[in-house]
């Protein structure tokens, strides 16, 4: 009576009895599943956090050390998951294939977002530049204030922000003003051609000898450089302290400038001679031919 009341437990009990083999095999399967997302899951956690601390210890740049700490955990779960899915039975290369081609297509629409990204972890890998330096990127030089995982931030002399792509700066290149303790001044002083050459390398090394900021122990250079076409070009070039550049350059360029004039050195400019004949002159002689 009861098993006729109840006709589908009569079934489901019959079913089991005929597939037991088969439901004991599939929980068996679901929970090696479980267990291998469970130990993908822990793998995953110790795995990103000891490259996140592997980066850091090498000093590579907080931003990128979340983001590929982030990217590896998360590469693993996906990878545990697809294990545990295929544990079950569930065809697994379909769905590698999905991702593949989401991947694909993901990369494809962030080309560029993508390139800047790599190019950042270049520039925090390499440091070629750092925040505080005086810098030239391509077009552009100013003191850097950030370098972030996808643009550089600098500011220039007239206190201008300006935003770059990584992918540019490391496209093109990169002088780095401030990384050398010492920087080399270099000036040009051009004079007349009937002064002596060694007269003006007097007045000028005795200007350089009177700047305590110039290291001399690298050498001072004073030289005879170029005969242009209407001065000799003298080129003057002294070591001094990176922080130090500015003020000297400045300064030697007004001492040897004032120099020159105490001294009566005459410093040319161009000039163009125009030669006008007598047109009353060349008026007379046509009507005397005709």
């Amino acid at each position: 009576m009861e098993i006729q009341a109840f006709p589908g437990i009569r079934q489901l009990i019959s079913w089991v009895a005929n597939n037991e083999s088969a439901i004991v095999q599939g929980l068996f399967n679901i929970i090696g599943a479980l267990i291998i997302f469970y130990f993908g899951v822990l793998i995953a956690r110790f795995a990103s956090s000891g490259f996140r601390k592997i980066l850091l210890s090498r000093n590579v740049d907080t931003t990128i050390t979340q983001f590929c700490s982030a990217l590896l955990r998360y590469a693993l779960l996906a990878f545990a998951l697809i294990a545990a899915l295929g544990r079950i039975g569930v065809e697994t290369s379909s769905i590698i294939a999905v991702i593949g081609a989401a991947g694909l297509a993901i990369g494809l629409a962030l080309q560029s977002s993508l390139s800047n990204f790599a190019a950042g972890v270049m520039l925090v890998t390499l440091r070629p530049i750092r925040a505080g330096e005086y810098a030239s990127v391509g077009a552009v030089a100013g003191t850097i204030e950030e370098v972030h995982i996808f643009s550089t931030t600098l500011r220039t002399v007239d206190n201008k922000v300006v935003v770059i792509p990584n992918g540019k700066i490391i496209a093109g290149e990169i002088i780095n003003y401030s990384r050398q303790h010492h920087r080399r001044v270099d000036i040009t002083v051009g004079v007349a051609y009937n002064t002596s050459i060694e007269h003006v390398k007097d007045v000028i090394k005795t200007v350089v000898l009177l700047d305590p900021r110039i290291i001399h122990s690298k050498g001072d250079t004073i030289r005879l450089n170029e005969f242009a076409p209407s001065s000799l070009n003298f080129v003057v070039r002294v070591w001094t302290e990176n922080k130090n550049y500015w003020d000297v350059y400045f300064d030697l360029m007004e001492n040897i400038k004032n120099a020159l004039d105490a001294n009566h050195i005459q410093m040319p400019y161009p000039q163009m001679d125009i030669h006008l004949n007598d047109i009353r002159q060349h008026v007379g002689t046509q009507e005397m031919a005709h």
